[in-house]
């Protein structure tokens, strides 16, 4: 039988629920896969990942074949430091402009363009491209950065003191609903979970009990997030500061907002229910 195989998004925030499974404190029979949102989303979705972490705005699309893991978010609540827009002037003052978004994640474009609409009110032509920020800038009036690379490009706006705006999406949401933002979550094939509920419960508390065994590793966490990324130690402590992982009653509340409005906006085509390993379907 082939081993399992698990989704793992190779950005630094993930290391927080990781780390124990990777160095070996947490005994893990499966193969971890690492790649981009985009690409872990699009090998879930083809049944190549037994479970992952996927996009939140994918879920929504593919709920009916997979199951949420309990106690498993990448989320924040208010400033994210790593999901940024980049622009050349004031967000206000970007009707009619083009905006890059990069490829790399569904939700924080899904977020973006529902903070246009419903709370700065401003209609904006939208491009998707690699996520390079000079070359994103040359074909664009603004360009939506996540993860490493947001935080990457952050710290050379900083540096060269380029002239760019630069917004939080996480902080933006949180000024208009008040509420937390869930970028991301945990999923398994509900085939899977339903045809083998043991494997199911393993790989759940498996992942939980990486991420607790992790928590007390923090000077390895950061450490290690930053032989990975280069970045310099600050930023990685900011961000480690705004992350949240859990994954209770107010964050489900919070991702049921972000469907709500995706659905009004027709970027979702019904409306969501969170259907959840082990507990009753809401």
């Amino acid at each position: 039988m082939s081993r399992l195989q698990l989704g793992r998004v190779d950005y630094i925030n993930y290391i927080p629920v990781y780390h124990a499974l990777e160095e070996g404190l947490v005994p893990l029979e499966a193969d971890l896969v690492k790649g981009t949102p985009d690409r872990l989303n699009k090998l879930f979705v083809s049944g190549k990942l037994a479970a992952t972490p996927i996009s939140s705005i994918e879920y929504a699309r593919h709920s009916e074949n997979c199951l949420v893991l309990p106690d498993l978010s990448i989320s924040v609540d208010g400033r994210s430091a790593d999901i940024l827009l980049f622009s050349k002037m004031p967000v206000t003052e970007l009707e009619g402009k083009k905006i890059s978004l990069t490829k790399s994640s569904a939700s924080s474009a899904t977020l973006l363009k529902i903070l246009f609409v419903h709370y700065y009110q401003v209609e904006v032509e939208y491009r998707t491209d690699a996520p390079d920020l000079d070359k994103m800038m040359k074909k664009a009036d603004g360009a939506l950065l996540i993860g490493d690379s947001a935080m990457a490009a952050h710290q050379r706006v900083k540096d060269l003191k380029l002239p760019y705006y630069v917004t939080d999406l996480g902080e933006v949401w949180k000024q208009f609903t008040g509420e937390k933002f869930v970028f991301a979550i945990w999923v398994i094939q509900r085939s899977l979970a339903e045809n083998n509920p043991d494997m199911a419960e393993l790989i759940c508390r498996t992942l939980r009990e990486s991420k607790k065994i992790s928590a007390g590793c923090r000077k390895d966490l950061i450490s290690k997030a930053q032989a990975r990324s280069g970045l310099p130690l600050r930023v990685i402590e900011d961000c480690y500061a705004n992350l949240r992982l859990d994954f209770d009653e107010s964050y489900r509340r919070a991702l049921l907002a972000f469907y709500d409005y995706a659905y009004k906006g027709g970027l979702i085509e019904e409306r969501v229910k969170l259907r959840l390993w082990g507990e009753v379907s809401e």
